[in-house]
């Protein structure tokens, strides 16, 4: 295989060639900031542009977060009309002339994607990434369901979104009735990987989808992107600085005050009216050294009851045992 970094012209219409399409909390983020290093990859500069998704769009956010969407969404306008040459982190770019802004800044790199965790969750992407990239690369990391929905639901309490327990949550999930997109809807059924994953298999070869375990990638890193590297077709001997940590959660000092203040984009205000250097004294105020939430065992029993017959058909699909996920 040749790995020169010789590059092509770009074209006029940049591409995705590859997508992470997943899951959520399974190390996507990180995965995004390592690839987007590498000389021969461009990462789009919006992670989860979520284009893709049908499901997730403006009129499909729920009432109590529409105010929230649509701060959001003006600032993401406002960044499509800039150089973008900063990462922005989540978006809901639904139109196709803004997706291709994205890649505009495409300069010869061979391996071009984007990441958007819901897009194995989605009903959708997989048709319409296939439809309108047939030949694309699908990356997907699975992760165990049980701590996957578990580090959803702690890194909502440390962003102050929710106030619930877990037990609740998920007492909330099981009950939900809602296809309108939350912040915590969908919650359970993110894990529910068998027909995610169908659903790529049916459309995408072999050879160009790669599934890599959540559990396998923290403990080798380096294996893994490597095998990555050599998928995308770009120097497999390229190291990215993994020393930076992404998404690590701190536990607030009043849920109901860090609620409020997201909700109401109170906080977002803050960091642009304080001098950057005193950020780092406001996040102390505002949030506990880092604690760890413990998952209850009662918890994981009934998890591992709910997510038992998928976890059987996914190990049957992708050739690979997964009972140890429900142990």
């Amino acid at each position: 295989m040749n790995y020169s970094s010789t590059r092509t012209p770009p074209t006029v219409s940049a591409l995705p060639n590859f997508f992470i399409v997943g899951a959520p909390k399974a190390g996507t983020t990180s995965l995004y900031y390592y690839l987007g290093q590498h000389p021969d990859v461009y990462m789009s500069p919006v992670k989860e542009p979520n284009y893709f998704a049908e499901e997730i769009r403006l009129s499909n956010i729920g009432a109590q977060w529409q105010d929230w969407a649509q701060r959001e969404n003006a600032s993401l306008q406002r960044y499509l009309l800039g150089p973008m040459r900063e990462k922005k982190f989540g978006g809901i770019v639904s139109n196709w002339s803004d997706y291709l802004k994205l890649f505009q800044n495409v300069n010869g790199e061979k391996a071009i994607g984007e990441a958007s965790v819901c897009y194995l969750w989605s009903r959708t992407a997989a048709r319409n990434i296939a439809s309108t990239t047939p030949n694309a690369k699908i990356i997907m990391v699975l992760r165990n369901p049980i701590d996957r929905a578990f580090s959803q639901y702690k890194q909502a309490v440390a962003n102050g979104l929710i106030r619930n327990s877990f037990r609740e949550q998920i007492r909330k999930s099981l009950n939900n009735e809602s296809d309108q997109f939350e912040l915590l809807n969908p919650f359970l059924e993110f894990g529910l990987y068998y027909e995610h994953v169908k659903r790529y298999t049916e459309r995408f070869s072999a050879e160009n989808l790669r599934i890599y375990l959540y559990e396998e990638y923290k403990q080798a890193p380096a294996g893994t992107l490597t095998d990555i590297f050599r998928f995308l077709t770009v120097d497999p001997q390229f190291s990215p600085d993994a020393t930076e940590k992404h998404l690590q959660t701190s536990l607030p000092r009043s849920t109901w005050v860090s609620f409020m203040l997201k909700k109401y984009g109170v906080w977002s205000r803050v960091k642009n009216a304080i001098p950057g250097n005193l950020i780092p004294v406001v996040r102390k105020l505002a949030f506990k050294r880092r604690q760890t939430l413990e998952l209850d065992s009662v918890d994981r029993v009934q998890l591992s009851n709910y997510y038992r017959e998928d976890v059987s058909r996914l190990s049957d699909l992708i050739k690979r045992d997964l009972h140890a996920w429900l142990e």
